[in-house]
């Protein structure tokens, strides 16, 4: 039986600067972006398909498993946000539901003390807030346990990811939407009242390599409140986004009106 490519997905992986290199960073165990939506597109996802906007933390070095609150756009235009773990749904946020003109910041942090994985969801607009727990008990995976992995940051991704079930191309998006906020926190910060995150330095172009074309463009790439963010539009592109190294270090103090208002939180 021949192979049928119908998973795609075009995005960055997030680094922060070490000396003239990039690298992930160390003792990270969390990690954080904002994601607004900007004008719905109409939904344009084939039958039995998704799409996702993907807020993706890895965690273990040696395993790479993949930690993710993402947007979920399917074909019958259910849309919502998602746990996910090593692959695998684990809880579907009801309280909070994706809008136009909605800011919504997702986190995700692990605890290597208590091994849980914390989920956290929230709405700017309205500050409503949810979070799932992921721990030993409720964990659903065939063959992955919290006891199995350890609970440190391998690396992030930010991008765009769809699933194909009728054909073998990506197809358009359903949200122009901005990410903005890119973060990590490191393990020093659960000594802390408060989660404390840093700024990603550098992002650099990840694909599938196997789309020829993907139906969207990444631009306006800048520096915002000291942290990347650039916005999702429709378009053409063969690679996901690079932005460069070597940013302006007066852009750090800028701050934004979004930052005052998650500041005074």
């Amino acid at each position: 039986m021949s192979y049928i490519q119908n998973h795609f997905w075009a995005g960055s992986l997030c680094y922060i600067r070490y000396g003239k290199k990039t690298k992930f960073p160390d003792r990270v165990i969390g990690g954080s972006d904002i994601v607004t939506l900007i004008t719905d597109l109409g939904n344009q996802i084939p039958d039995k398909s998704w799409m996702l906007y993907l807020f993706e933390l890895f965690v273990d070095k040696r395993g790479n498993v993949p930690l993710e609150l993402n947007l979920i756009c399917q074909f019958d235009s259910q849309n919502y946000f998602e746990a996910i773990f090593g692959g695998h749904n684990q809880y579907r946020f009801t309280k909070i539901l994706p809008q136009v003109g909605h800011t919504y910041k997702r986190e995700i942090i692990v605890n290597p003390k208590t091994r849980v994985i914390n989920y956290i969801l929230r709405d700017i607009q309205t500050d409503r807030r949810e979070t799932f727990q992921l721990h030993e008990i409720n964990i659903k995976h065939p063959s992955i346990g919290l006891q199995n992995i350890k609970f440190e940051g391998s690396r992030q991704f930010t991008g765009i990811e769809w699933w194909n079930k009728t054909s073998t191309r990506p197809y358009p998006i359903r949200y122009l939407a901005e990410i903005s906020l890119l973060r990590f926190a490191r393990e020093d910060s659960l000594n802390s009242d408060e989660v404390k995150y840093f700024p990603y330095q550098s992002v650099i172009s990840d694909t599938d390599s196997l789309g020829k074309l993907y139906p969207i463009s990444f631009i306006n790439p800048r520096v915002m409140d000291g942290c990347i963010c650039y916005n999702v539009e429709s378009g053409s592109s063969n690679t996901g986004l690079t932005y460069p190294t070597t940013l302006q270090q007066s852009e750090f103090g800028k701050w934004s009106l979004l930052r005052k208002i998650l500041h005074q939180k």
